[in-house]
């Protein structure tokens, strides 16, 4: 069981949960009903992609150091999940939306319901910077003691 000795991965692991319960919690209020599909899905308040990755990052460096190699690799890689967050995949569930409209009117209900294109695939970037608060967070909080 070495595994629950690896303390960047347990920050890591927090964070994504932390991040997810978060997200149900906002989206229930909001909607004023329960939506359990929120705990695994992509996108919303905060991102748990940018949670995840900032708290390796973070982790590894109270750990190696922020001055290490490791702390170096895991900080670029968080920074590319959260621009592609952010950017790429943002982008793909706008456009995914327009696509949705546009056929709207060609299928019927049941094939529109299976034909769909995922809309909500990437984050805002308050979504993506909620994330990052949450996900350096944890480890300094967990290092701290």
């Amino acid at each position: 069981m070495d595994i629950l000795k690896n303390t960047p991965l347990l920050c890591a692991a927090l964070a994504w949960i932390t991040a997810q319960l978060l997200k149900f919690i906002i989206v229930n209020i909001r909607e004023r009903r329960i939506n359990l599909l929120v705990l695994i899905q992509a996108g919303g308040m905060p991102s748990s992609h940018s949670a995840t990755v900032s708290a390796l990052a973070t982790a590894i460096g109270f750990q190696r150091g922020f001055a290490s190699p490791e702390f170096a690799i895991a900080a670029i890689l968080a920074f590319i999940v959260m621009y592609d967050a952010a950017g790429v995949r943002r982008a793909a569930g706008e456009q995914a939306k327009r696509i949705n409209m546009l056929t709207q009117d060609y299928l019927d209900f049941e094939e529109d319901m299976q034909a769909q294109l995922k809309e909500l695939l990437g984050h805002t970037p308050p979504e993506v910077f909620g994330g990052a608060v949450l996900g350096i967070l944890i480890p300094t909080i967990i290092y701290s003691h």
